[in-house]
């Protein structure tokens, strides 16, 4: 691992001073920290009510030791995470070939960064990987099939709670989504996205209705556009801790916890992985709308990708 210089990691802040410093005190605890470029991006404040808020996350941001550099990037109108996000991890990756993302809320394991690196130096030429997830969902929420074992699987869908892309697969991204009308319109193709859960096709039609805002759908529209897949540990190196209710529009929950200590400092990584259908059976149960009300599905939707709803 020594031998690989480290991703740059890219972290989003915004009105949250107290989850902004969990998430970094936990980065500055991981064996690469002290190798890593870190880069924040601070958006503005939107509204009156967030100007005391941006201005104590800067005024922490501005205090951080601990990694090779620290650079940071202090937006002067509001710019909204989607926004931020696309153009924030376009600049960097195109500057360093690959980038590791983390907003304001994510707690991550001490192996969080070598898990990340070492994955992004192993499958950087596997034309099937657009992305790596750090986080994937708890035991509680997820179980594996008896006779699955490994270390990390394929997925259909990626993670925005901790990640890492490349620059040629980062590009490869139609944020304005030039082909939605004829995927709409054809139920086989909604019906092969909704593989990585049966909330993706509602919320890509919510983004091209305007009623969100969001990044996320979109890259992960982009993983199945591709015919890509993005790489998950089987126990999470990620715990959200945004869903306390402080969040711009989140609910409080703690369906997504993770206990970070099952994380592994070695991971068994597959080179040539194949998609196991028998875990993605069981990744797919916590999508369901057979196992969950509308208004269940839609809410796991909305805590899923909201940060870049609305803000």
């Amino acid at each position: 691992m020594n031998e690989i210089e480290p991703a740059p990691i890219i972290l989003f802040v915004y009105i949250r001073p107290w989850h902004t410093q969990q998430t970094v005190e936990a980065l500055q605890k991981n064996e690469l920290a002290s190798e890593s470029e870190l880069f924040i991006y601070s958006d503005a404040p939107k509204n009156e009510h967030a100007i005391e808020y941006v201005a104590r996350v800067r005024e922490y941001i501005r205090t951080i030791k601990g990694f090779k550099t620290v650079t940071i990037v202090e937006r002067n109108k509001n710019w909204g995470l989607a926004d931020s996000i696309i153009d924030g991890v376009t600049r960097t990756v195109n500057d360093y070939g690959r980038v590791i993302v983390l907003e304001d809320d994510l707690v991550t394991s001490p192996y969080f960064l070598r898990f990340m690196n070492e994955a992004l130096e192993l499958y950087h030429d596997n034309p099937e990987i657009m992305s790596i997830s750090g986080y994937t969902l708890p035991p509680a929420c997820m179980k594996y099939p008896k006779n699955f074992t490994d270390d990390v699987y394929l997925n259909y869908r990626n993670s925005s709670w901790g990640w890492a892309t490349w620059a040629d697969r980062w590009n490869l991204v139609d944020w304005e989504l030039k082909d939605y009308h004829q995927f709409i319109n054809d139920p086989r193709q909604q019906k092969l996205f909704n593989r990585g859960g049966d909330d993706l096709t509602g919320m890509l039609k919510s983004q091209m209705e305007g009623k969100i805002n969001s990044w996320s759908i979109r890259f992960s529209y982009a993983h199945f556009k591709q015919g890509m897949y993005s790489v998950c540990p089987r126990h999470s190196y990620v715990n959200n801790i945004g869903h306390d209710g402080t969040g711009t529009h989140c609910g409080e929950t703690r369906i997504f916890e993770n206990d970070l200590s099952r994380a592994k400092r070695t991971c068994a990584f597959i080179k040539d992985m194949q998609l196991n259908e028998d875990v993605m059976l069981e990744f797919r149960k916590f999508y369901r709308k057979k196992s969950l009300p509308v208004r269940g599905i839609n809410k796991i939707s909305r805590i899923l990708f909201k940060r870049d709803v609305i803000r």
